[in-house]
Formats: structure tokens, C-alpha cells, sequence
């Protein structure tokens, strides 16, 4: 029988442990990516000129971290909708009633995104969320199965338009030239004073925003994937997971690497090919969505019991929004140019990356063994259940 009362958020004990653990993971890769976006002001990260170990941690940045966490993010946030909707509808709420749920907290997404790009850091993606989940839950929810299979279709037209693109590079490798990665500057990562940082990041996180909606189709895969319990029951699904990660891992390194090598120093291209070389790193990294996603599914099956780490990473992940939020905290007082400006280097930066994402990993962890949430999730919760 259904109700117009809608049920509170997910227990811990009716939660599936492969998202938590994805989220939590994954957010040192978020860290590592905005931290040395902070240091360089710039978008993707990176020191333009390179030497000794600096060239190596370049190409790891492009091969593995910038633009491959923020798909990971956006799977589990198709993932996470298909999940929200089914604990309401199994709780009695009427369709009515987990519509209305759905759009609060999309619209509150919104919101703490415009306030976190306005006081902490441009590269917000909280609002394209939010954004992404009321198209998600207006048009996709209510879809059948034959519709949702679309989602496939345009993942294979994409994997096509990245192997031209490769293609377009791969004949464009002269050895010619000297040109570097054109690093886009971001100026409140560069601002002299808090002040003028606010004022910068209140024009650019609209066309952040505006950049980074096409991510709803990565997105709608979360939304697939979930309709067939993919990551809460990795043990039927091994196969596609399998799959999955050994190629979209695969297509995300290896069409990262013309820009890795460039971004290294170990390539010589002219400015075009320089371009198109990052432009299929981007297009590339939306696959190492799924693949990461799917290399947590599989690790999964080898935890009978979730031990200290595990349950530490699962902690945060079930505290990702607050753990996003304190690492923007952090880039502003650690390494921001007014502060305490310690992003000298592509290793300091990375330090602190790490340090910082620890530090919440010991916090979730302090949190959930007294049963608390995350202090952001406490206040988004508030907001979405007020009735």
C-alpha cells in the first residue's frame, strides 16, 4: 500500500558496500586532481615544465587521475538515484511521494553547489549533480528497460568518436614541434586575495557547470547498472564487471597516453596536435568511469568481511559529500596564493592531496563507530526528509 509519507535515507545496514567503497577510494583521486589544479592554477594540473621526477608524476596525473575520478563520481550518482527510489518505493512511498524526494535533493544539490563554488572552489561539481539528477529523475526514472538500453548505444558511439579522435592524434605524431599541453589558466586559483578568488569563481562556475552537464550520460550507465543490482551483486554480474574494467580502463590509459607523454616532456607535437591530444584524454577518461567502478565491484568479491581498510574507505564513502567539501576547505588554507601557499611543487601538492584525504578517511572512520553521519549528509538529509 503506498503512503504520501516518504521514508527516511538509507540505513547503514540496507547499504551495498561496493558504492561506499568506490566513493571513498575514489576520492583520493579527486583530491590529487583539484590539488594540483590549486598549485598551478590551471585545468588539468599540471607543472608546464617538467623535470627530473616531476616528468613521471605528470604522466601518472594524465593517465589515472585527471578526468578519470569525476566519472567514477558520476556512475555511482546514477547508481545511487535507482537505489534511493527503490528503498522508497519498498517502504510504502507513493510514486508521487519519491518523485517529490528526488527533485528536493537535486534542487538542494544545487544550492550547496552555488554556495561551494562561490566561497571555495570554482571547479564545483555538486551543482552539475543536481542538476543531472532532476533530468534523471523527470525523463529516465520511470523509463523501461528496452528505453534505458539507449544508454548502451551511446556508450558505443562514444568509444567510436574516441578511436577517430586517436586515430586524428596518432597521425599527427610528427615528433615536430615543442608545444606543451594547452593548460587552460583559472583565475581565482591564481587571485592575490580572497576577495577577488570570490568574485572570479562567481563568473566561472556557470560554465564549469555548463561544461561538465554532459556527464548525464555517464551518469544514465550508473542508472542501467543499477537497475540490474550490477555492484550489489557483483558474485551474478563477475563477467561484466570483468569486462568492463578491462576495457574501460583500458580504452581511458590508453587514450591518455599521447597527452601523459606530451604532458611529460617524452613527446615533441605541434600546437595542434597538443590540442587534439588533450581533447581525447577528456573524451578518453569517461570510460574509466565504468572501469573503475567495476575494478571496486570485483575487488568486493574478495572481502568475505570488511577489515579496518575497508571499512575506513566505506566509511567515507558514505560520508563523500562531507569529505568533498573539507578537501575544498583545505585547498583554500593550505595551498591557495593568499594562504598558506604550500603548492610549490607537483610532489608538495600531491602530499598534501594525500594527507588531506587520510585526514577524512580518520574522520569518517571516528564517525561512523558512533553511528554519526557526516556532517554535510546531516544537514542535505535535514533538508530532503524535513516532512
Amino acid at each position: 500500500m503506498s503512503t504520501d509519507v516518504a521514508p527516511g535515507p538509507v540505513r547503514r545496514a540496507d547499504r551495498a558496500l561496493v558504492p561506499d567503497l568506490a566513493r571513498g577510494a575514489m576520492l583520493l583521486i579527486i583530491a590529487l586532481a583539484n590539488a594540483a589544479g590549486v598549485a598551478f592554477a590551471g585545468e588539468p594540473g599540471l607543472d608546464t615544465t617538467p623535470a627530473g621526477l616531476d616528468r613521471g608524476l605528470n604522466f601518472l596525473l594524465l593517465e589515472l587521475v585527471h578526468a578519470r575520478g569525476y566519472p567514477v563520481f558520476a556512475v555511482m550518482f546514477g547508481y545511487g538515484i535507482v537505489q534511493l527510489a527503490r528503498r522508497q518505493e519498498s517502504s510504502g512511498a507513493s510514486p508521487g511521494r519519491v518523485r517529490a524526494v528526488l527533485v528536493r535533493r537535486n534542487l538542494w544539490l544545487i544550492a550547496f553547489g552555488a554556495v561551494h563554488a562561490t566561497l571555495l572552489y570554482y571547479g564545483d561539481f555538486l551543482g552539475a549533480y543536481g542538476i543531472t539528477g532532476l533530468v534523471m529523475t523527470l525523463v529516465l526514472l520511470r523509463r523501461g528497460d528496452r528505453f534505458h538500453r539507449v544508454v548502451l548505444v551511446l556508450w558505443a558511439l562514444s568509444a567510436v568518436e574516441v578511436a577517430v579522435l586517436g586515430a586524428i592524434v596518432v597521425g599527427g605524431l610528427s615528433g615536430d614541434g615543442a608545444a606543451p599541453l594547452p593548460v587552460g589558466r583559472v583565475d581565482s586559483l591564481a587571485a592575490p586575495d580572497y576577495g577577488t578568488s570570490l568574485v572570479d569563481r562567481l563568473a566561472e562556475w556557470p560554465v564549469h557547470t555548463l561544461t561538465v552537464l554532459p556527464f548525464v550520460i555517464i551518469a544514465w550507465l550508473g542508472m542501467w547498472a543499477a537497475r540490474r543490482r550490477v555492484l550489489e551483486e557483483p558474485a551474478r554480474h563477475r563477467a561484466l564487471l570483468g569486462r568492463t574494467a578491462v576495457v574501460g580502463l583500458g580504452v581511458a590509459v590508453v587514450g591518455g597516453l599521447p597527452a601523459a607523454l606530451v604532458g611529460a616532456g617524452w613527446l615533441r607535437v605541434d600546437e595542434s596536435t597538443a590540442g587534439l591530444a588533450l581533447l581525447l584524454h577528456g573524451a578518453s577518461g569517461m570510460f574509466a568511469g565504468p572501469g573503475y567502478a567495476a575494478l571496486f565491484g570485483l575487488a568486493a568479491l574478495r572481502v568475505a568481511r570488511p577489515g579496518p581498510v575497508v571499512g575506513a574507505l566505506a566509511a567515507l564513502g558514505r560520508r563523500s559529500l562531507s569529505g568533498y567539501l573539507v578537501q575544498s576547505v583545505a585547498w583554500l588554507v593550505l595551498l591557495a596564493p593568499f594562504a598558506l601557499s604550500l603548492g610549490g611543487s607537483t610532489v608538495t601538492a600531491l602530499v598534501v592531496a594525500f594527507a588531506v584525504w587520510l585526514a577524512t578517511v580518520l574522520g569518517a572512520r571516528w564517525l561512523d563507530r558512533r553511528g554519526r553521519p557526516g556532517p554535510a549528509e546531516a544537514v542535505l538529509r535535514r533538508l530532503v526528509y524535513r516532512s
